[in-house]
């Protein structure tokens, strides 16, 4: 099995075992991943006001030219980037079946290396 099916599996497995636990409120973190495209958008002159933890909006763009699993990052309205698309596959998917995700900032680094500056965090959370 491919590492990209493994990782839909895996998620979707992770789906269900929340639907099961719902009542006790747990979450699943299925992926953490560095922010792809950093530089390019909105990420280095908001810098400053980033915190880990902060919530971070996933919006999946299908039509994106480049990547037709495409799953931009926004932080209070402000793009920041992409998840990378060599690991975008499973959120993807799951994003395209209705699942419910959670993502946050799992951590910031003062680094020359945008790819090293800003880590995602990603959960599969109770419907």
């Amino acid at each position: 099995m491919d590492t990209q099916r493994l990782r839909r599996v895996l998620i979707l497995f992770a789906a269900l075992l929340l639907c099961a636990e719902a009542s006790a409120g747990l979450r699943v973190r299925v992926q953490r991943s560095p922010l792809a495209g950093f530089q390019y958008h909105e990420g280095p002159a908001l810098w400053d006001q980033l915190r880990t933890g902060d919530r971070l909006e996933l919006v999946r763009e299908a039509d994106n030219p480049h990547d037709g699993r495409a799953i931009a990052v926004y932080w209070q309205g402000h793009k920041l980037g992409y998840l990378p698309r060599a690991e975008n596959d499973a959120v993807s998917s799951a994003m395209d079946q209705g699942h419910r995700l959670d993502a946050r900032i799992g951590r910031l680094r003062e680094e020359r290396n945008p790819w090293l500056r800003l880590e995602v965090e990603v959960f599969v959370v109770p419907q």
